[in-house]
This record gives structure tokens, sequence and C-alpha cells, in this order.
């Protein structure tokens, strides 16, 4: 398998999946959809969110890092070089671990949302692994 390949692997492009058409029909391959639709939940959490003092300080924080991962993504998969690949990734990672924590703080501002905001905290836990996963094998495959 040539390097070009093994890098796609990693970079989840069209070379992950086993063909161009499944890929494109299946969710579970394409993370830039996933991230996407993550931001987008997280757009509509805010605007339900009652507003007050304590909550609009952490609408700003939530959406900040829970859009900006999604954004870091996409620039991963942009980029020239596998230095660049792997810090883009890096920050997305990072971005998935601060909009845990807002999304925490959240839910304890808002009690009531608890049910509603746990399957957002769940997805961003899976995204940060995924992320986490796919920085680790960047790092691996430099030797």
């Amino acid at each position: 398998m040539t390097n070009q390949i093994q890098y796609a692997k990693i970079r989840n492009t069209k070379f992950e999946a086993p063909n161009k058409s499944e890929a494109l029909n299946s969710k579970l391959y394409n993370l830039e959809d996933r991230t996407l639709e993550f931001g987008k939940r997280i757009i509509r959490l805010c605007k339900t969110l009652p507003k007050s003092t304590v909550n609009n300080c952490l609408l700003i924080q939530v959406m900040r890092s829970g859009t900006s991962l999604g954004a870091n993504y996409r620039e991963a998969n942009e980029t020239d070089t596998k230095r660049d690949f792997k810090n883009r990734i890096r920050i997305s990672k990072k971005e998935a671990k601060e909009t845990i924590y807002w999304l925490e703080l959240i839910v304890e501002a808002n009690l009531r949302l608890k049910e509603r905001i746990l399957p957002l905290l769940q997805e961003t836990r899976e995204l940060m692994k995924i992320l986490g996963s796919i920085y680790e094998k960047t790092v691996k495959s430099k030797s």
C-alpha cells in the first residue's frame, strides 16, 4: 500500500470505504458531515437556552468550541502536509474536549435540560475519541 493511500485512510477520504457509493451513502465514513451536524445541534441548543447572564456567557463559549471542531477537521482535510494535518486534528480534538466542559456547565446551569443535552455530550465524547484515534494514527505513521 502506498504512503498516499495510507495517509488517505487516516484522513478519512474515499480510500477508507470499500467503494465510493457506499462511502457517499454512509455517514459513518463522512466525518465532515458528522461534525457539521454536530455544529448544527450546538446552534439549536444555544437557540433554545433561556436568556440569562450565566447562559449568555456559556453560549458564547460552547458555540465557539462546538463549531470550531468541525471547521478545524475540514481544514485538516485540506492541508498539504502531514504535520499540518496532525496539528489541525489535534486542535479539533482539543475543541471537542473544551465543548464537553462547556456542555457540562450548561447542564449544571440548566438542570431541566439535562436529558436533552446528554445525547449531545455523548456525541462530543465519541467525536473526541475518533479525533484522538486519527491523531494517534498520524503520530504513529511518522516512523
